[in-house]
């Protein structure tokens, strides 16, 4: 096998409901630097990185420069390589100013390394924070990467970070027919697994394309707990701006493709829904074009909706009831959900489930073959103890 897998492995003391831990209790794989910075030496490297690839308070292009580490080129994923760009935003290629190296984007006018791109790049690393959630670009980037690394047999280095949604995992899984940059590979909405897990289970599972297989080396974290959630010192995206956010996103982001804002535009993006024309509601926002949503749905319309900032946490884990309460406080209308919906939800089950009248244990229970056959393939693939074998 031409992985190389640093497999560390240790026992947590896991309570039944998620701990919010800060990120300084674990050391992540860039900060890690013993276990790579040899393999790396000499090298032309090209970093895939945005503005949490942090080393401690340092960004990691930064460290590794220091080092003496030949970073030739940047490619950056969606929201850009500050972080700055809205959700669906274009983000173009540009030179970053502090260093003079080249940054290509894979949000523009494409996806995936070219082969021009990694020519005389002798090793790539990644290092993203993901959110562990399949709609969450970052994860497809991973997979165009990984795609391009192993058509050009170029090696690829992947820097664990914590995943804040780590500790269950729910939802449909992606069918074939609805692949898209918001879900590639055949797993749940909430996967619960770290992006360096993801690499080694993408390239073992014949998930590339035409059979692909990367020279793959993932570099562990150490003291991660699975069923803890993680506070960052950098927001991970700009609509993501909390913890809050993060752990409400895998059940907002449906409402994307529909006509219900979730609150982009205001100072709580993630952290509320609603329209204008909801004939209940606990709130009023009002969305306003910011740098983080310059467009956002129902700019400089008030609309009527529901704050979920003081809603504690449910380990139960996506919560449908937000998205059935909008779909019927709308009176059911036929235009309620757009093609981008079944996108988001891997299948076209779910809104005719929800059209059908189908309530929230009925719609998980038809999940629940899928979820178990994606549990026992993913034990394969852990680096760190499983919450449900403690």
């Amino acid at each position: 096998m031409k992985n190389t897998l640093f497999i560390m492995l240790f026992i947590f003391n896991l309570t039944l409901q998620a701990q919010q831990v800060p990120l300084f209790d674990v050391t992540v794989g860039a900060e890690r630097m013993d276990m790579y910075i040899d393999k790396i030496q000499e090298k032309n490297i090209a970093l895939v990185a945005h503005q949490n690839s942090l080393v401690e308070n340092n960004h990691l292009v930064d460290v590794l420069l220091e080092q003496k580490i030949k970073v030739k080129k940047i490619f950056t994923p969606e929201h850009g390589f500050r972080g700055t760009a809205g959700a669906g935003e274009r983000v173009s290629n540009s030179v970053d100013k502090a260093t003079g190296i080249p940054i290509i984007s894979l949000y523009g006018e494409k996806k995936a390394p070219s082969d021009s791109d990694l020519a005389g790049i002798d090793m790539v690393v990644f290092d993203l924070q993901d959110v562990g959630v399949r709609f969450y670009t970052y994860l497809s980037t991973l997979n165009y990467v990984m795609q391009s690394c192993a058509e050009n047999n170029i090696p690829l280095i992947v820097l664990d970070r914590p995943n804040p949604n780590g500790f269950y995992i729910d939802g449909p899984i992606l069918e074939d027919n609805y692949k898209s940059f918001v879900g590639m590979n055949p797993i749940p909405v909430v996967y619960g697994m770290t992006i360096g897990e993801m690499a080694w289970m993408i390239n073992e599972t014949n998930w590339l394309p035409n059979q692909g297989h990367c020279n793959l080396t993932v570099i562990p974290m150490m003291n991660y707990d699975r069923n803890a959630t993680y506070s960052f010192k950098v927001a991970p995206s700009p609509n993501l701006p909390n913890n809050k956010a993060i752990l409400l996103y895998p059940s907002l982001c449906f409402f994307e493709g529909t006509p219900v804002s979730v609150g982009r535009g205001t100072d709580k993006p993630f952290q509320v829904y609603g329209h204008p024309l909801f004939k209940n509601y606990d709130t009023l926002f009002t969305p306003k074009s910011v740098t983080a949503a310059p467009n956002p749905p129902f700019k400089n319309k008030q609309c009527k909706g529901y704050s979920l900032v003081q809603v504690g946490y449910s380990s139960d884990g996506i919560n449908l009831q937000y998205l059935i309460n909008a779909y019927y406080g709308l009176y059911k209308p036929k235009d309620f959900f757009n093609p981008f919906f079944d996108k988001l939800a891997g299948t076209h089950d779910l809104q005719e489930q929800i059209r059908k009248g189908m309530n929230e244990k009925e719609i998980r229970k038809s999940w629940q073959p899928g979820i178990d056959q994606f549990k026992a393939l993913r034990l394969n693939f852990l680096l760190y103890p499983d919450f449900e074998n403690q």
